[in-house]
């Protein structure tokens, strides 16, 4: 039995018009089954692909210090979000903190481009259930690496929010509305990154920046490097290291990633005991993202952070 929170009378209109209506609403997905479920939807990935276009932008805006500094900020902040937030809280439940800063970190994470966190939980919980099986929608092993890496999500089945499988989440109106209308967040950073790049072009020209600077770099560049960072952990963390724990997946631990991941590359570890707050079980297995919650724990934003049990440690 689903338990959706937003049920709605399927009401026939043209596949065009549904697919821009997606856009915007993702309540407006028609139920797909079948073969089409597993087709990627091209009217609906559009945005997607002019994300990626979009970067060609920095040839024509240029470059300066200030926009560098705002993308690479701005990647920082953001990838904490995901793996402190969108994984290691809503997807792991690995501590514990307030539903304002739950909303807060919900929101940077919804500025991604990667969904809302609902969507990003179920998705991520199911992953776990049937991790590298025919129904794990993004096994490298099973469904090849480009579409571990990105095909998945492009289609109708990817797109669907799995509500039973976030009963604990779905309570709260606050992400249900973030998930709704996951385009709302990136397009208001977008705007706001170009008004303060304009006013700075004005008010510190010596900064040799720009709106056009700030859009390009700080937002679809930033967002698009994030995007395909957060996405390796799907298609090369299930292909590409080494494995300390013998898991039922063919899940790695890989340095390079836990680098531009903030710890998400010490993937083995994950797997071996998903509930942890802290990836990297060695101490020479730099976690970003757990130095990051242990600074937000010192100052009482988030509390309870779940350790890994000493004997899960010892490799058996």
């Amino acid at each position: 039995m689903s338990h959706d929170p937003h049920p709605t009378t399927a009401v026939p209109r043209p596949a065009v018009v549904a697919a821009l209506t997606q856009w915007f609403d993702t309540d407006a997905a028609a139920a797909c089954e079948g073969a089409d479920a597993e087709r990627v939807a091209w009217l609906r990935v559009i945005p997607f692909i002019g994300m990626h276009l979009a970067c060609i932008g920095v040839f024509w805006s240029g470059w300066s210090w200030s926009a560098l500094g705002v993308a690479a900020l701005l990647y920082a902040l953001r990838m904490f979000a995901l793996t402190g937030f969108y994984h290691r809280y809503f997807s792991h439940k690995a501590f514990k903190t307030a539903r304002a800063t739950q909303f807060l970190f919900a929101l940077i994470g919804a500025s991604c481009v990667q969904r809302g966190p609902l969507w990003w939980a179920a998705h991520h919980r199911n992953h776990h259930r049937h991790a590298d099986t025919a129904a794990d929608i993004h096994s490298p092993l099973t469904h090849g690496f480009w579409w571990s890496h990105m095909g998945w999500f492009l289609t109708p089945r990817g797109f669907r929010t799995d509500w039973d499988a976030i009963p604990d989440l779905r309570r709260y109106a606050e992400l249900r509305w973030l998930d709704r209308f996951d385009i709302a967040v990136p397009v208001a950073l977008a705007l706001g990154l170009y008004a303060l790049g304009a006013w700075l072009e004005t008010a510190y020209p010596a900064l040799g920046t720009s709106g056009a600077q700030f859009l390009f770099w700080g937002f679809f560049v930033s967002t698009v490097l994030l995007f395909h960072a957060t996405v390796t952990i799907n298609s090369l963390a299930h292909t590409f290291g080494t494995r300390r724990y013998e898991t039922a997946d063919n899940s790695r631990n890989n340095w390079l990633l836990a680098l531009i991941t903030f710890g998400e590359g010490w993937h083995n570890n994950h797997h071996h005991f998903p509930g942890a707050a802290r990836q990297g079980f060695r101490w020479w297995e730099f976690d970003f993202t757990y130095y990051g919650l242990r600074a937000l724990a010192a100052c009482g934003v988030v509390w309870d952070l779940k350790p890994v049990p000493a004997g899960l440690r010892r490799v058996r």
